[in-house]
């Protein structure tokens, strides 16, 4: 079986030529890459939109009127999916890795070979995107790939100076995640930064679109691609997970949260909290990122 790396999607370029762009957060883009990704662009769910559709065994999701974006959609049926991307609206197909071990071939190796966390939640997607339509401008917490597979697509992509590093996506015009909004600190723009760059994906097309990037598209033409997307586990997320499994050991610490909104005992919560704590902050002291990573990591 044909062993598969960031190599394999990055055409003439190597893992050594993409690495600072993926650790700037720059986009980038190879073209004309038909042959390399023949053995995807031949299965019978990418050769056409029309076969997608019948041979799609899930409801599909569709953007919804007003605000294009998976965070404005619904769920529909296969019958109804036709009809609305007849009349302009977006289509995504979630995870066909699950039905296509292809597919998932692929994104696990990009995933091996990006070394990301075992915690990392990986996944793919097939956007049907109608003619002169496309997805409004909205940022995402994951790091993701595209392969253009039919038809030709514009991208717009601008560096994200609202927000570094952000946990949750978010598209204009919808309500801002309360957890995000906590670490903004300058208000979101009301449409995409005027220094975004314009690219242009055709079929064999691979756009690598950073994590946190404000986006947007449209379809000059019909357009299919295929996403590869990761959202990795941040050092909070690590470190978190390592505390859990660790204070899950303690009966102490599984013992209910008694009293935190009792107006009598209220001191009593606070006072066996803090016991929690101190005993907590003597056992992190011998702590080590080799302890962590040991128990997330294989």
């Amino acid at each position: 079986m044909k062993k598969i790396s960031l190599n394999s999607i990055l055409g003439q370029y190597t893992k050594d030529d993409f690495m600072p762009y993926y650790l700037e957060d720059r986009p980038f883009i190879v073209h004309n890459q038909t042959e390399s990704f023949k053995e995807l662009f031949s299965l019978s769910l990418l050769n056409s939109i029309d076969d997608l559709l019948k041979l799609w065994p899930k409801e599909v999701g569709s953007y919804n009127q007003g605000i294009a974006d998976e965070g404005n959609s619904i769920k529909v049926s296969i019958s109804e999916a036709k009809a609305l991307f007849h009349s302009g609206r977006g289509l995504y197909f979630d995870d066909p890795n699950t039905i296509d071990s292809t597919i998932n071939k692929w994104l696990m190796g990009i995933k091996e070979d990006l070394g990301l966390s075992n915690l990392t939640y990986s996944r793919s997607l097939i956007y049907a995107i109608k003619k002169g339509f496309g997805t409004a401008t909205h940022f995402d917490q994951n790091i993701n790939f595209v392969l253009q597979v039919h038809g030709t697509k514009k991208w717009w992509i601008a560096p994200n100076t609202h927000v570094k590093n952000p946990m949750t996506r978010h598209t204009l015009g919808l309500e801002i995640d309360p957890e995000l909004k906590s670490y903004t600190d300058s208000e979101m723009p009301i449409s995409i930064p005027e220094n975004a760059i314009e690219y242009t994906l055709e079929p064999g097309s691979m756009l690598f679109v950073p994590r946190g990037a404000w986006h947007k598209t449209e379809a000059l033409s019909d357009a299919l691609s295929l996403n590869f997307t990761y959202s990795a586990p941040t050092w909070i997320d690590l470190v978190t997970t390592t505390i859990r499994a660790r204070l899950v050991q303690s009966e102490k610490w599984r013992e209910t949260a008694n009293f935190v909104n009792d107006p009598v005992l209220y001191p009593k919560a606070l006072e066996t909290l803090d016991d929690l704590l101190a005993d907590l902050s003597v056992d992190m002291l011998d702590w080590r990122a080799s302890n962590i990573l040991g128990l997330t990591e294989s």
